[in-house]
């Protein structure tokens, strides 16, 4: 699956590689399992949903 996140100061969403999702969401959640975190937003946006963790939203690439 292609995800695009995008910041809240951000105003155009850009398609991220995995090992960026993993750093923008370590970034994000601090001790959190990182892994954990990204199988839950890839679950959660595969209807076209759009999630919101910390200051960055994520979103399946249309």
């Amino acid at each position: 699956m292609k995800i695009e996140t995008k910041y809240n100061y951000e105003k155009v969403w850009r398609l991220t590689q995995e090992k960026d999702l993993l750093e923008i969401i370590a970034q994000e959640v601090g001790d959190a399992d990182v892994s954990a975190t990204l199988a839950y937003i890839q679950e959660s946006i595969k209807n076209g949903k759009e999630l919101g963790v910390g200051s960055c939203k994520f979103r399946k690439k249309k």
